[in-house]
């Protein structure tokens, strides 16, 4: 499995950014796909998730702000109305959906990830 992101960069508070992550060698239709950040000296925490219904789910600080879509092999997060709390470097990952783990939000369950791409708000 190999996932890239793109699309980071620096971008005043209240701007916009728009993440990408090609994703291949995975199969299977039933997948938690999503995106992550981490901060120095912080925990990797989750953003945005899709459920292998189609369903995303957004942390409470996002929400409204962030929205995150899947089209074929690629997943997208699109960022408005940046904060600087938003700046982290931001992962997409992937892993497959199981009833033993359902929750796609669970950091720990992820074992396949990217490279990262910072997102600086100031």
């Amino acid at each position: 499995v190999q996932l890239v992101e793109s699309g980071g960069g620096l971008v005043q508070p209240g701007g916009s950014l728009r993440l990408s992550c090609a994703a291949s060698g995975y199969s299977g239709s039933r997948n938690c796909v999503g995106w992550f950040r981490q901060t120095p000296g912080k925990e990797r925490e989750a953003v945005a998730v899709i459920y292998p219904s189609g369903s995303p789910t957004y942390v409470d600080s996002v929400k409204g702000r962030f929205t995150i879509s899947q089209e074929k092999n690629m997943l997208y997060l699109q960022m408005n109305s940046l904060k600087p709390e938003d700046t982290a470097m931001y992962y997409c990952a992937a892993r497959a959906w199981t009833s033993a783990n359902p929750n796609c939000l669970l950091v720990r369950r992820y074992n396949n990830w990217g490279q990262g791409t910072q997102v600086t708000v100031s």
